[in-house]
């Protein structure tokens, strides 16, 4: 049975084969499967911990791709639906001389855009222990009701509640429906990352930790910005910090994030009172800090996401026996 629930946007991320260039001068594409939540699914089954995704891909060839894939790395994909509507969802990413990336996307629509209410499934939510899910599925309707719905469930049987405010600006009519759509999911979350470009997006305020208590609320337990390679920022009711990040040899960031997540999720399903432990909390952080580095150093993201063993020799290698304090 999943312990966590991973909701939204399933898609193939076509990654140029050279760094450094835009999409109309890349010589060639690596098709990479992606999108946000079930690169997340994917890190924590990595990690060791059981999860599902849950959305809609197209019945199309890359959708059982997808698929496949997630299920090929230890993922429930039986939540997942096909749809004869639509083809599945395409991104082209360009990646710049310092590792950041430019998207195109393909979702006119796309499957993961008609994912409704009645494709949620609202047992296996209620087994779970968490539901994790982005902004992607609040844009459009029906998903956006969908994503609503499966939030609804998960707090009424009492699932920890993740959120990652993944602000793609293209993907949205203009940047105040997206401040509006994205901040739909803030008040609902337990545990929330979001990247400090997001956070000055959503604030207007470029000190991490004074937005983020700009936009504290009563249910929130966790705020993680992370600040790509310098690290990453913690707020709880009791306590904030910062935790610096790894040097790695970077050569695509698609799905650091996601990383992150997987690794901050699987110290706090293992764990949940490590959000009332500053120097625990801290030890995860820097442990989803790793992970989140070593996704940097392959192309695409699912087929960089670490392995538990991965990480810790990694912190190893840095840390030597801090990494033993991460209860797995």
């Amino acid at each position: 049975m999943a312990q966590t629930i991973c909701l939204g946007e399933l898609l193939i991320d076509f990654v140029p084969t050279v760094t450094g260039t835009g999409l109309t001068d890349a010589p060639a594409f690596i098709k990479a499967p992606g999108g946000a939540p079930g690169n997340v699914a994917v890190g924590l089954a990595r990690l060791g911990v059981q999860s599902a995704f849950m959305g809609k891909v197209g019945d199309d060839a890359f959708g059982h791709f997808l698929a496949d894939t997630l299920a090929e790395a230890g993922v429930d994909v039986g939540p997942l639906r096909f749809s004869s509507e639509a083809r599945t969802a395409l991104a082209f990413v360009s990646l710049r001389s310092d590792c950041e990336r430019e998207f195109m996307f393909y979702r006119h629509p796309s499957a993961d855009m008609l994912f409704a209410p009645e494709d949620v499934d609202v047992d296996l939510i209620r087994r779970a222990k968490l539901l994790h899910f982005g902004s992607i599925s609040l844009i459009n309707e029906p998903c956006r009701s969908a994503t609503l719905r499966a939030v609804t469930v998960a707090r009424d049987a009492g699932l920890l509640v993740s959120y990652d405010p993944n602000l793609r600006l293209a993907l949205w009519p203009d940047a105040e429906a997206a401040k509006v759509g994205m901040m739909l999911g803030w008040p609902n979350a337990d545990i929330i990352k979001v990247s400090e470009e997001e956070l000055d997006f959503l604030t207007g305020e470029s000190d991490p930790v004074r937005a983020g208590r700009r936009l504290w609320h009563e249910r929130l337990r966790l705020l993680i910005v992370t600040c790509g390679r310098k690290g990453c920022f913690y707020l709880t009711p009791d306590f904030e910090g910062e935790v610096a990040g790894l040097p790695v040899e970077a050569v695509d960031a698609t799905g650091a994030g996601d990383a992150f997540v997987a690794g901050l999720l699987s110290g706090l399903l293992a764990n949940p009172k490590v959000i009332e432990d500053e120097a625990r909390l801290r030890d995860l952080c820097r442990f989803a800090n790793a992970a989140g580095a070593l996704a940097t150093t392959e192309r695409g993201a699912i087929p960089a996401l670490p392995d538990w063993d991965r990480v810790l020799r990694f912190l190893e290698r840095h840390d030597g026996q801090q990494s033993s304090r991460i209860a797995r």
